[in-house]
C-alpha cells in the first residue's frame, strides 16, 4: 500500500481538527502508515513510531507533525511512551499472541481517552505472516471484554494478498460521529 492510499484508509479513524495530537505507531514497520497518520494530524502533533527492527523514517510529515522512531519489541515491557492521544496498530496485532496483555499494558499511556486504530486483515486462518490473526468481530469482543464501547469499522478495502483489509476505531466511550 502507498502513503496515499493509507492516508484515505485511515482517515475515517482520525479527527483531524485543530488541536496537536500525540500519538504511537506500534509495529510501524516502514512507515507507510505512520507517514499517513502524520498527513491527517493537526499541525505540530507528533507521532512515535516503534518497531523491533531499525527503522529509517523522516523527521517530519504531512502537516509539520514530527515522527520520533525508537526500536523496541512491543511484545516485551522494555520501551515507555510519551502521554498518547491515541495508538496506531497498522498490520502488527496479528503478530501479538497476548492481545489482551498488551492493550492492557498501552492503556496508562493515554492522556485521557483510549483510543486506538487497528488495521488488520479480516481472517481467522494464521501463516506464516500472520500467525496470530484477528477478524473484526473477535477484536470487537476482545475490547468490549476489557470495557471498551465504541468499536466502529471506519474502512475496508481488497487486501493486495488476497482476503480483506479493515480498518476499526475503538474509543473507551461512544462518541458522535459527524
Amino acid at each position: 500500500m502507498q502513503v496515499e492510499e493509507a492516508i484515505e484508509f485511515i482517515e475515517p479513524g482520525i479527527n483531524t481538527g485543530v488541536i496537536p495530537q500525540h500519538w504511537a505507531d506500534l509495529g510501524c514497520g516502514d512507515g507507510t502508515f505512520t507517514h499517513a497518520l502524520a498527513h491527517l494530524l493537526a499541525p505540530i502533533g507528533s507521532v512515535t513510531a516503534v518497531d523491533s527492527l531499525p527503522q529509517r523514517l523522516n523527521r517530519t510529515a504531512g502537516n509539520n507533525v514530527s515522527i520520533q522512531f525508537q526500536q523496541s519489541d512491543i511484545n516485551l515491557d522494555s520501551f515507555s511512551l510519551p502521554k498518547l492521544d491515541g495508538i496506531l496498530m497498522a498490520n502488527s496485532l496479528h503478530y501479538i499472541q497476548q492481545k489482551e496483555l498488551l492493550v492492557n499494558r498501552m492503556e496508562p499511556y493515554f492522556n485521557t481517552e483510549k483510543q486506538f486504530l487497528i488495521v488488520e486483515y479480516e481472517s481467522n486462518t494464521p501463516n506464516r505472516w500472520v500467525p496470530y490473526p484477528i477478524t473484526f468481530n473477535n477484536l470487537s469482543r476482545l475490547f468490549e471484554s476489557l470495557g471498551y464501547i465504541d468499536i466502529t469499522k471506519v474502512n475496508e478495502r481488497p487486501s493486495a494478498f488476497g482476503g480483506t483489509l479493515y480498518a476499526a476505531l475503538i474509543r473507551s466511550k461512544v462518541y458522535e460521529y459527524s
